[in-house]
C-alpha cells in the first residue's frame, strides 16, 4: 500500500502561520492582547462594504465577524476596538520576524509564502537546536515574547504535508506534525475536494463529475485516468492526495517567473464600458512594465472580470493566444479589450484580473528591419518605465488615469492595496 514512499526523501519542514497578523499587529500597537479582546482591522472606515482584513478570535467567537465579513455587519458594541490596516508596519513586522527565523536557518531554508506565513527547512538543525519539533515551538514562543504575535504551526517531510498539517489541524491546536502514516487517516476522510490546499472550485466540480468527492477518493482513482483528464497536473493531484510532494523549498520561485499579472479591487462599482476600459489600460500598463523589465514577452492574454455582488455577483475569466509574443501595453490592452466586448454582460464589475502568459525571452522576438514602429515603441515604453522607476510610479501616466475612472493616482498611495 505504502510502495509509493519507498526512497522519498524525509524532511523537516514546518509551515508558520502569524495567527490573525493584521489584528495581532495592531493589538501590539495599542497593547491590546488579540486573544481577549474583539478586534477586527478593516479596509476603510468611509465605506460601509469594506472587507474585514483580518479578525481576532474573540470578534470571530463573540460577534460571527471573520476574515470577508464586511463593515456594516459589525454590531456596535463597546467592547469592539476596530482599526484601519497600516500595511508599513505589517511588512515591517513581516520582515522582522523573517529575520527572527533566519537565527536558527539559513536565509536558503526559508521561503516566505505570503506577509504573515513561511516555510522553513528545519532538516539537518538538530546538531544545532535540537529535534525539529522542539526548534518549531521555541521559535514560537521567540516571535510571541518579542512581536506579541501567536502562531500556528504544521510540520510534515515536504511542503505539502506541512502546510496540510498547518491549515487543517494547527490552526486549531496551535501546532501539527504530519507524517506519511498520518495520511490514510487524517487525508484521506477530507470532503469537500476544495479544502485540499492546491484544489479549486473549478477542479472540484471537474473531479466531482468523475465521481471523486473525498481526497481519497482521489488517492484511489485511475492515474491514466487523471494524466488524460487534467495532464500534469493530473499526476500532481494523485500523488498529493497521498501526501507526495517532491519540490524543492520555494520552487516556484527557482524555477523562474511564469506569468505576469493585477489584479485589482475597486473602490466602487464601474457600470459603464468606458470606466471599465479606463482602469484596464492601467492595469495593462503595469503588467506590460513588469514584463518589459524582466526582459519577457508572452502569447496569452487573459481578463477576468468579476460582476458586483449588489448584481448577483458572477462574471467571466477568458484568454486568448496571440501569434506575435508581446510586451507592449496597447497590445496587450487591445486583446482585453476584444475579450471585454465579446463576454461584458453590462453589469457593474466590481474586481478585474489582467495576466499575460506562455512567456518567452524578448530576445526571442524578429523584431523586422522595416518595422520602425515597433522599435520605437519598445524604445518609448522602456523610457517611460526608467522615468517611473527614477521618480515613482505617478511620474508619467496616461491622460485617462486624472479622468474620475482612474485608479493610479489613489492607488499610489497604498501599500498592498491599502492605507500605509
Amino acid at each position: 500500500m505504502f510502495s509509493l514512499y519507498e526512497n522519498l526523501p524525509n524532511r523537516s519542514i514546518m509551515c508558520i502561520d502569524m495567527r490573525c497578523f493584521y489584528a495581532s499587529c495592531m493589538a501590539a500597537l495599542e497593547n491590546l492582547d488579540p486573544m481577549e479582546v474583539p478586534i477586527a482591522v478593516v479596509g476603510n472606515f468611509q465605506q460601509k462594504g469594506s472587507v474585514v482584513l483580518a479578525a481576532s478570535p474573540p470578534m470571530k467567537k463573540r460577534f460571527g465577524i471573520k476574515t470577508g465579513s464586511r463593515l456594516y455587519e459589525i454590531p456596535k458594541h463597546p467592547d469592539i476596538k476596530l482599526f484601519e490596516p497600516k500595511m508599513e508596519l505589517f511588512v515591517r513586522t513581516s520582515m522582522e520576524i523573517t529575520n527572527l527565523i533566519n537565527q536558527f536557518v539559513p536565509k536558503e531554508a526559508i521561503h516566505v509564502y505570503s506577509v504573515d506565513e513561511s516555510f522553513v527547512d528545519l532538516t539537518g538543525t538538530e546538531k544545532l537546536w535540537g529535534p525539529p519539533e522542539e526548534t518549531a515551538r521555541y521559535i514560537q514562543d521567540c516571535i510571541y515574547n518579542q512581536f506579541q504575535i501567536p502562531s500556528a504551526v504544521g510540520m510534515g517531510p515536504n511542503m505539502l504535508m506541512a502546510k496540510l498539517a498547518l491549515d487543517l489541524d494547527a490552526k486549531k491546536t496551535g501546532f501539527a506534525k504530519w507524517t506519511y502514516e498520518d495520511v490514510p487517516k487524517k487525508l484521506w476522510p477530507i470532503a469537500p475536494l476544495s479544502e485540499m490546499w492546491g484544489i479549486g472550485r473549478r477542479t472540484e466540480r471537474t473531479l466531482n463529475n468523475m465521481g471523486i468527492f473525498k481526497v481519497g477518493d482521489l488517492a484511489n482513482a485511475n492515474l491514466q485516468m487523471l494524466e488524460k483528464r487534467f495532464g500534469v497536473m493530473g499526476n500532481q493531484l494523485y500523488h498529493h492526495a497521498w501526501g507526495i510532494d517532491l519540490s524543492p523549498l520555494g520552487a516556484p520561485l527557482v524555477q523562474g517567473q511564469i506569468s505576469f499579472g493585477k489584479g485589482q479591487m475597486l473602490m466602487r462599482d464601474y457600470r459603464n464600458r468606458d470606466e471599465i476600459l479606463t482602469v484596464m489600460l492601467e492595469m495593462c500598463e503595469e503588467v506590460a512594465r513588469r514584463a518589459r523589465e524582466a526582459y519577457q514577452v508572452g502569447r496569452t492574454i487573459t481578463l477576468g472580470v468579476t460582476y458586483s455582488k449588489d448584481a448577483f455577483g458572477g462574471g467571466f475569466h477568458r484568454a486568448r493566444t496571440i501569434d506575435e509574443p508581446t510586451n507592449d501595453t496597447m497590445k496587450i490592452f487591445k486583446v482585453c479589450q476584444q475579450l471585454l466586448d465579446e463576454f461584458y454582460a453590462e453589469r457593474p464589475v466590481r474586481h478585474i484580473d489582467i495576466s499575460l502568459t506562455k512567456l518567452e525571452s524578448e530576445r526571442s522576438m524578429q523584431l523586422s528591419l522595416f518595422d520602425q514602429s515597433k522599435w520605437r515603441k519598445r524604445k518609448l515604453g522602456a523610457t517611460m518605465d526608467r522615468l517611473r522607476s527614477k521618480y515613482g510610479t505617478t511620474s508619467v501616466l496616461r491622460a485617462v488615469s486624472y479622468t474620475e475612472a482612474g485608479t493610479a493616482m489613489k492607488r499610489a498611495q497604498l501599500l498592498g492595496g491599502h492605507k500605509k
